[in-house]
């Protein structure tokens, strides 16, 4: 059974020996390899945001409404929660 662990322990640590090298290999691709997508999701994105329509205008009064209300609501359940002062 020792021998057994041994040899677990020496492949386990060949394993380890290779992590470095397979880090480094992951990690080291030329910028010609890889396209940056970062404009294509902002142009992909950025419509939301500047057409600025009536529905936008709705969504956003709506959520700002809720939000609102609700936290409105939490500070004075919260309030009645709290004990009575003398």
């Amino acid at each position: 059974a020792n021998h057994l662990n041994f040899i677990w322990y020496s492949k386990r640590q060949k394993q380890l020996e290779k992590l470095p090298r397979l880090a480094t290999r992951a990690f080291s691709t030329t910028t010609k390899q890889m396209k940056n997508k970062v404009p294509d999701r902002q142009n992909l994105f950025q419509g939301i945001h500047i057409k600025g329509g009536a529905t936008d205008v709705l969504l956003y009064r709506l959520t700002m409404t809720i939000t609102l209300r609700t936290g409105y609501s939490l500070f004075w359940i919260l309030r009645a929660c709290q004990p009575k002062g003398k």
